[in-house]
């Protein structure tokens, strides 16, 4: 898959050189649930039925990060990994468009005629949904009648899951909540990041846990503070795992930064500096502060044994 980075204002003759009939799946797709998946299949579907390239319109930042409205806290995708799922969706192009100031005060008309037109898309899908130009003042509706007679335009209908609207926002929430098996069912896949272990406070090697601090590589959204039964891949290995997501208040008063530290219960060795890939797979409970070490050592040790036994049942194993 080739990613292309593109900023408004465009530089003379960008266009020329990506104009090609092509069917363009076009949103945000932070996520890439099973609704994105949606959208996105039947672009891919259509482009091979007509003989012409696949394509994916996303922005980058995010709207919300750089409007500074709603709800936004992070990615559930990174760039990086939402090209690492649309390459793996057998799309074609990615295009990678900078939300900027430039962007956001462009009239539908304008977003239609000077873009999409001249890259030369013969058909359009977007969700339900959509909105695009200025102060998202266009919908499907718009967009299907700037775009004729030129370009079609097909809207994907919402996708529910036992009557429940799949939605970022909803993903969102259900990882504030804790609720993982939620946020599995509604991605299709297990919530993850990566990151670098980082130089730590050393303290989980003295009480017997050795843990990996793990910075990560991006702004991801942070789940509930509290402990999660894990899948850890190092080095294309996975190792079973648990891991505390908060400020470990048994050690510290006024911390509020939290720190991911993840205890792989396979291996030992030195794993600074390295990148992991953690998957959360089950919340096992909330972060408490303990009275005393031994207290602490002890409840370390059920969660190990708790995370043992739900992992040796999963099938990713």
């Amino acid at each position: 898959m080739i990613r292309k980075m593109l900023s408004f204002p465009l530089a003379e003759g960008v266009l020329d050189e990506l104009s090609k009939p092509q069917v363009l799946a076009i949103g945000q797709f932070d996520g890439l649930h099973h609704g994105h998946a949606s959208v996105i299949q039947t672009a891919v579907n259509l482009s091979r039925e007509q003989g012409i390239q696949a394509a994916v319109l996303t922005f980058h930042p995010h709207p919300k990060e750089v409007m500074r409205k709603g709800d936004y806290q992070g990615y559930l995708t990174p760039l990086k990994e939402k090209e690492a799922i649309l390459e793996e969706m057998n799309v074609d192009v990615m295009y990678v468009l900078e939300f900027n100031e430039s962007l956001s005060s462009l009239s539908p008309e304008q977003f239609v005629n000077q873009f999409l037109i001249k890259l030369g898309v013969q058909t359009a899908v977007v969700g339900f949904d959509f909105r695009f130009g200025h102060k998202g003042a266009g919908d499907e509706n718009t967009l299907r009648e700037l775009g004729a007679p030129s370009m079609n335009v097909i809207t994907v209908p919402p996708l529910r899951l036992d009557g429940d609207k799949i939605s970022s926002s909803f993903i969102r929430k259900a990882l504030h909540e804790g609720n993982i098996t939620e946020v599995t069912r509604m991605l299709g896949r297990p919530y993850s990041f990566t990151g670098i272990v980082m130089d730590g406070e050393k303290r989980g090697r003295t009480i017997g846990f050795p843990t990996a601090n793990v910075e990560p590589s991006e702004n991801y959204v942070v789940p509930l503070k509290g402990v999660y039964a894990v899948w850890v891949t190092h080095n294309k290995r996975r190792h079973p795992g648990v891991m505390n997501i908060g400020v470990k208040p048994t050690f510290h008063d006024n911390r509020t930064k939290p720190s991911f530290e993840v205890h792989l219960l396979d291996f030992s060795g030195d794993l600074y500096g390295e990148e992991l890939k953690v998957e959360l797979i089950h919340f096992l409970r909330t972060e408490q502060k303990f009275s005393s070490i031994d207290a602490l050592i002890a409840q370390i040790k059920q969660d190990s044994e708790t995370a043992s036994q739900l992992l040796s049942g999963d099938s990713q194993n």
